[in-house]
């Protein structure tokens, strides 16, 4: 009889989202009558930018024809984009980071899982808390979390971070050593970001310890402030200990186009071992590269063109941010985020619980959010609304809210 991976087996109920979305669809098949606002999932609204739109037709009719077929490409990504995100995203901040160094693939979350495929199972992984579900879900998958503690809603093998109005956002430094620490900012899902030199205590101690951190850098196109770092790589010594997560979903609206990369420096090794060497070996392998069409879409963003359009894009998305946020705390809720990320995370009020509070303002204002408590323990008596619905709707939403 052939054997399962038993690890899959540990996973909680659903996915978080999953569940969001059953309870979604049961409340507008009893209510189908109801206007439902979502300012839950973060997926995008505004339609792709003209100059991908361009890009990518361009490219479909290249393909078309004998001279510009194509048919398999390199699994680490074309050159001519490759080359965009060299000048672009690093060398534009002072950045040395080379093109060799740099994977696409078809979106962050697809990196964010498989990135763990090479490294060993009995490394101790350090999560912020609350965070992502994805990076937990997947160390589960992958047998590196221990028992599930239904008292704590918390992993037996999982060092847990706090990251709370209590500590201004900011995590302390694990008292027991971890292996792999995750990072994600600006972080989903508090809105919240950390500074340079607060991200560099990190990379300090990632060095110090020989721990390796996975930077998910999705959010950074949304970063306002200047001391707030766009990339790890920006503090010194982040070369030798920290794999970078990037998405064009958030930046360019591609969620539904796909596309990402991640950035494995060479200087990276565990012990002897390369790190770019063990993730080259596994991109190649299980990775066919993303479609050509869709990097020439990716390199338009970097355009004259594309830059201008998306500006103005994320510009409307930040004023959806800076309107749900004024908007919950002239009606007396305590919010943070939506200053450089298009998140808002703000306390649920009169005690409730996160669900509590997700299945109030689903029945009284037909408006979804997403409960704290899904992103983790610290979660709990917090709840997550994202800027990313058009503006109409999100006006329309905030007037619900503050007639409650």
């Amino acid at each position: 009889m052939s054997l399962i991976n038993e690890n899959f087996l540990k996973l909680q109920d659903s996915y978080l989202f999953s569940t969001i979305a059953k309870k979604v669809a049961k409340f507008t098949e009893e209510n189908p009558e109801k206007e439902i606002i979502k300012l839950g999932i973060g997926d995008v609204t505004r339609p792709i930018v003209p100059a991908c739109i361009e890009a990518m037709h361009k490219a479909v009719d290249e393909i078309g024809t004998k001279e510009g077929f194509k048919g398999y490409g390199p699994e680490q990504g074309y050159d001519f984009l490759r080359d965009a995100i060299v000048k672009n995203d690093y060398k534009s901040r002072g950045i040395d980071v080379k093109k060799d160094e740099i994977f696409v693939s078809d979106g962050a979350k697809c990196d964010c899982g498989n990135i763990v495929d090479i490294f060993g199972k009995e490394n101790k992984v350090a999560i912020t808390d609350p965070v992502y579900p994805v990076y937990v879900d997947t160390n589960v998958m992958a047998g590196r979390t221990g028992e599930f503690i239904k008292e704590t809603e918390s992993w037996s093998n999982v060092i847990y971070m706090p990251s709370t109005a209590d500590n201004g956002f900011v995590p302390e430094l694990p008292k027991e050593v971890p292996d792999m620490i995750y990072l994600c900012l600006p972080n989903n899902p508090t809105g919240t970001t950390l500074k340079k030199e607060q991200l560099q205590v990190w990379v300090d101690y990632a060095n110090k310890n020989g721990s390796v951190i996975i930077f998910d850098a999705a959010y950074e196109a949304y970063i306002s402030e200047a001391d707030v770092p766009h990339s790890i790589y920006e503090c010194n010594g982040a070369k030798t200990c920290a794999i970078e997560l990037r998405s064009f979903s958030k930046n360019a609206g591609f969620t539904g186009v796909r596309l990402g990369f991640t950035v494995v420096p060479k200087e990276l090794k565990c012990g002897d071992v390369s790190l770019h060497a063990m993730w080259a070996r596994r991109h190649g392998t299980k990775f066919n590269g993303a479609p050509y069409i869709v990097q020439r879409a990716g390199e338009a963003v970097y355009s004259d063109a594309g830059k201008a359009q998306l500006k103005d894009q994320v510009a409307y998305y930040m004023n959806n941010a800076k309107t749900i946020k004024t908007g919950l705390a002239e009606a007396g809720f305590t919010v943070y985020g939506g200053v450089n990320a298009p998140y808002i995370w703000l306390k649920t009020p009169d005690q409730m619980t996160s669900w509590e509070f997700f299945d109030y303002l689903l029945e009284n204002a037909n408006v979804v959010g997403t409960p704290g408590s899904g992103f983790g323990p610290s979660g709990e008596g917090y709840f997550r609304l994202t800027a990313f619905g058009n503006y109409e709707n999100t006006v329309k939403a905030l007037e619900r809210i503050k007639a409650l």
